[in-house]
């Protein structure tokens, strides 16, 4: 069965101290679900699966062991240049991702040439009760409608979200500090209006000052809007 040949592989491949530095970057994830297996080498090695006819079998097998595994399983769907097939696959898998790097590393190409169809899966994606498939939602909208397709009603989608979970404010943030980036004029009143709840707002406000892509003066003008006292760290 191809789901123990990847699994043996992946055993073949594994760093013992790259598992553990690993395992430290993932909280949400448990030390026994590591097996250490480096990026570059998961991505050389989905390629490779991705070519196979009875890779359906690896991908169906759900829900995975191991965190390498899910990464894996992240980057051979990145690959799929079938739309069709491909959001399926997503809708498959994301009920079973677990931690932010697999949600994160999970861009499929395919999506760019099909952004109408993705719109209808993004706004369930943005109304679901998984922190991760939630994450996603907000990563594809910042990944793909921030550009010519941009339009108010996405920013105010992820301005809407109301969540505790560490892992979607962070995303929100990541979301509105890469508009500010790309659409400044048009999102900065989220900002300035204090839209977000205050650990976002001062997040965002964190990331645009980080990023080269804003100009010192709207830095300056951003560093003005931070919340001021004790804003609760997470």
């Amino acid at each position: 069965m191809i789901v123990h040949e990847i699994r043996q592989h992946l055993s073949e491949l594994a760093d013992s101290k790259y598992c553990v530095f690993q395992s430290s970057l993932i909280p949400t994830a448990g030390s026994s679900e590591f097996i250490g297996v480096r990026t570059p080498e998961l991505r050389v090695y989905a390629k490779e699966l991705a070519k196979r006819n009875d890779i359906g079998e690896f991908l169906n097998d759900l829900p995975h062991k191991y965190f390498d595994e899910n990464q894996l399983h992240a980057f051979i769907i990145s690959l799929d240049k079938d739309y069709k097939n491909c959001i399926e696959n997503v809708e498959r898998f994301l009920p079973y991702v677990d931690n932010w790097a697999s949600c994160d590393q999970m861009s499929p190409k395919v999506f760019k040439k099909h952004r109408k169809e993705l719109l209808e899966h993004i706004d369930r994606w943005l109304k679901s009760d998984k922190t991760y498939t939630v994450r996603f939602g907000i990563k594809m909208l910042m990944d793909h409608f921030l550009n010519e397709d941009f339009d108010m009603k996405y920013p105010c989608a992820v301005a809407n979200i109301h969540s505790q979970e560490y892992y979607v404010k962070m995303m929100q943030a990541w979301y509105f500090a890469t508009a500010l980036a790309k659409q400044y004029d048009s999102v900065i009143g989220f900002i300035k209006d204090k839209k977000l709840d205050d650990w976002t707002h001062n997040k965002t406000i964190q990331k645009a000052v980080e990023s080269y892509r804003i100009s010192d003066v709207q830095k300056q003008y951003l560093k003005k809007l931070k919340v001021k006292g004790k804003v609760k760290d997470q």
